[in-house]
This record gives structure tokens, C-alpha cells and sequence, in this order.
């Protein structure tokens, strides 16, 4: 059985996220490192802290970049080998590390420039996202396209469908979205408009940050966001990576192709299993999170 990992990205945080992971040195010294480099409590915020203070993009991102490597690590580890790597969103960035195409430590570094400075453009450019459930993307674009300040951020599986922009163009959207039949359309708790335009500052200022950091060819396929094919040029993968923070996730387009070169299952390298549900509605892909059945069960049982 082949297995693709798959990394979360922001909206899987939550207290506890780092209790579960096997404990290792290296994860240890890469703590300091992101406490060093943040300036915050990491370790006791990821154990005792609450939702709201997880929200903020400079605490979640460092702390889901390192949950998602030291799972994916501890895979590899025990003997799996993976077909190919994916992340969802921030998610990318640990699954870059995974495969080796920089070391840990320099994608956690990627990773707390990259909440910076979003953190800071979000401030300037206020904005927000929802989440369109039981309408097709197709329905979706064509509803907020002739909408003002709002675009699709995430086409994260057939019927869930993410749009980004300011308030008032996603409360806009919103209304048009429900008027055209969706079951529901529920507002995120984010932080600011990602994966829109309303990025474009922080994805500038981003894609030089990345110009400067040595990257080398990805040692496992890697099917990135914005470019959902398999890759492994360094080239390549840079490019879709400087794209991502203003670019849509086409997550849907990523898990078709892994269904489409089975037998495939997807495995959740992560805090929680909202990717393992999201793969689950493609027609020819199993898909189990790493938490919810553990590593030994995992080799032994599910991927045998």
C-alpha cells in the first residue's frame, strides 16, 4: 500500500497539540529555536494555552510547523516511505522539511518570517474568511467574482470551499452564497484575509526571504497548493512556495491526483484530522490520521 503524508496547516491548533508527538532531542532544540526566534512561550502555550491565544498567526504557525515535522519525521523513522508529500497551506513548509528540500531548522525559520510578516499585513489590511459548505467551486467563484475585496482562498474538498477578502466583501458574499443554495457558510476565527491578494505585501516580501535561502531537490515528490502535480525541482518548488500566501490552496486538485495512482492511502502527519476528512470525500482515497490510530498500528496494520 502506498501513503502519501499530508501536513495541516492553521485551523488545527488547539491546546495540547504538541502532547501526543514522540518526543525527541532534535524537536526539543528546534523549541528553543522557535522560542528564541518568537519570543514566546511556545511549550506553554501549545500545552496550557488557550484557543484565542493559539488564533494568533505568530504563535500557530511555528508551533503547527513543528508538530507536523516531528510526526512526519517519527514516519519516517519507523520505516515508512512515503510516494509523496503534501501540506495544506503552512503545512507545505513542514512537508518541504520532510523532503528534505531545506533542513528543519530553515524552514522554521521560513516559518517565523512567514507569520510575521503576515501578522503585520493582516494589521494594515484588515480582512477575514469563511467557509462555504454544499456549493461546488465552480458555483463559488462564479457567485464572489463579480463581488468587491473577496476571492476563493481554499477549494479544500467538493462541497467545502473557502473564500477570503475584507469584512465587508466577505459579509457580501456570504449573503449571495446562501441565496444560491449553500447549506451553510460559516465565518473562520483567523487572524486576517490569507491566501487573497489582500496578502500581496507580506507574499513580496516573502518570495526575497525565500530567493536568499538555499533550497535543494526535494528527496520525495511534493505536490504544493499552488502547483498540485508532484514535484521535486527545487526550482519549482520555490517558485509555487513564494505564490502560495496570496494563491488559492486547490487542495481538492492535489488529493484527485493521489486518487488517481492508487493503491493510495493519505496519512494525517499532524495535530488533528480534518485533512483525513477532507481526503475522504475523493472517490478512491483512504485516509487515517497519525493521532487517531498511532504509529505501530499504523505500519502494522494500515499501510501492510
Amino acid at each position: 500500500m502506498q501513503a502519501a503524508l499530508v501536513f495541516p496547516g492553521q485551523g488545527s491548533q488547539r491546546p495540547g497539540m504538541l502532547d501526543r508527538v514522540p518526543e525527541t532531542d532534535a524537536l526539543d532544540r528546534l523549541l528553543d529555536a522557535a522560542e528564541a526566534l518568537t519570543g514566546r512561550e511556545l511549550r506553554s502555550l501549545a500545552s496550557e494555552g488557550r484557543p484565542e491565544d493559539l488564533t494568533d498567526t505568530t504563535v500557530a504557525q511555528p508551533l503547527l510547523y513543528l508538530a507536523d515535522w516531528a510526526w512526519g519525521r517519527a514516519l519516517l523513522d519507523i520505516g515508512v516511505t512515503p510516494a509523496y508529500v503534501a501540506g495544506h497551506s503552512l503545512g507545505e513548509l513542514a512537508a518541504l522539511a520532510v523532503a528534505e528540500v531545506y533542513s528543519p531548522e530553515a524552514g522554521l525559520e521560513l516559518v517565523c518570517e512567514r507569520s510575521r510578516l503576515m501578522a503585520e499585513t493582516a494589521a494594515r489590511t484588515p480582512g477575514t474568511m469563511a467557509a462555504c459548505l454544499g456549493l461546488d467551486a465552480e458555483v463559488v467563484t462564479s457567485v464572489v467574482d463579480p463581488v468587491e475585496g473577496v476571492w476563493v482562498a481554499n477549494d479544500n474538498a467538493p462541497g467545502q470551499i473557502v473564500i477570503s477578502g475584507t469584512a465587508e466583501g466577505v459579509s457580501v458574499a456570504t449573503a449571495l452564497l446562501n441565496d444560491a443554495g449553500a447549506r451553510r457558510v460559516v465565518a473562520l476565527d483567523v487572524s486576517g484575509p490569507f491566501h487573497s491578494p489582500l496578502m500581496a505585501p507580506a507574499a513580496d516580501a516573502f518570495a526575497q526571504i525565500l530567493a536568499g535561502t538555499e533550497m535543494a531537490d526535494a528527496a520525495i515528490p511534493v505536490i504544493q497548493n499552488t502547483r498540485p502535480v508532484p514535484s521535486t525541482a527545487a526550482g519549482e518548488i520555490r517558485g509555487a512556495l513564494a505564490a502560495q500566501i496570496t494563491a488559492p490552496v486547490e487542495w481538492t486538485s492535489a488529493m484527485r491526483y493521489l486518487a488517481g495512482h492508487p493503491p493510495m492511502t493519505v496519512v494525517e502527519a499532524g495535530p488533528g484530522s480534518v485533512l483525513r476528512g477532507l481526503a475522504r470525500r475523493i472517490d478512491g482515497l483512504g485516509a487515517v490520521s497519525v493521532e487517531d490510530v498511532g504509529l505501530e498500528v499504523l505500519v502494522e496494520e494500515v499501510l501492510r
